[in-house]
């Protein structure tokens, strides 16, 4: 299915692109769970929208919860540690995340891999675009392959340019072309002689026009296909758009 512009009539104001985005992180966690991870991996999408915080790690009462299960009683928890407050607070603002991670579940889950989905919040300020710049440097720097994906047309601004300026580098690593939206594909490889690199693959897109297959690099794995166009027209299908 081509492409379709989210974010002006007619879709909009009748259907919201958070929705869409949300059911497309979802296909294309289906697609690699089911059809394209190897074996020992597992793909999971995240959404926090709104600058909300979120804690991805939760720490359980293990000891309770068993009890609980069980019926018996329980030993009366430690009263509550409560910090002093705080010496500063520090302004900051938290990127939007629509992405699908992917982890390697040998010796416990490992993030291999991430797909962002850019959102309208992610190409807003400039301390935005620093802010989502900064996460995916992040990933790059880890090793961690990386898939960003640019269908937002109500702002306009690149945020692989964005990352090139954060990490230093010259103006001939910005996007090869003009195109406001685009997909971009990130394999970091760690040489012994020639040092340290960060292989890249830009595609252009366009509304109307159908998606491309991206390379998706597994951190200490292969490199697997990430067919964006079956996710979304799944999406799109799902969404009845």
């Amino acid at each position: 299915m081509p492409l379709l512009d989210h974010f002006h009539p007619p879709l909009t104001p009748q259907r919201h692109w958070e929705s869409f985005h949300t059911a497309w992180a979802s296909e294309l966690m289906n697609l690699l769970n089911r059809h394209t991870l190897p074996p020992g991996y597992f793909a999971e999408a995240q959404v926090h929208i709104g600058g909300r915080v979120e804690i991805d790690v939760a720490t359980f009462d293990a000891a309770n919860g068993a009890a609980a299960a069980s019926g018996t009683a329980t030993a009366v928890a430690p009263a509550t540690w409560a910090p002093p407050a705080a010496a500063l607070v520090l302004p900051a603002i938290f990127p939007d995340d629509i992405e699908v991670q992917v982890f390697a579940s040998s010796g416990g889950a490992t993030l291999v891999a991430a797909i962002e989905l850019v959102s309208p919040g992610n190409k807003d300020r400039v301390e935005a675009r620093r802010a989502f710049a900064a996460k995916c440097a992040a990933y790059l720097q880890q090793g961690i392959g990386l898939v960003i994906v640019d269908v937002v047309t109500e702002r306009r601004a690149n945020l692989h340019d964005e990352l090139v300026g954060l990490m230093g580098l010259p103006g001939e690593f910005r996007f090869p072309t003009t195109a406001d939206l685009y997909a971009a594909s990130y394999r970091p490889a760690r040489r012994d002689a020639g040092g340290d690199e960060i292989q890249m693959w830009p595609e252009a897109l366009t509304v109307g026009r159908p998606l491309p297959v991206a390379p998706l690099a597994l951190r200490g794995g292969p490199t697997v296909p990430l067919d964006l166009e079956t996710a979304y027209s799944q999406a799109r299908q799902g969404s009845r758009l």
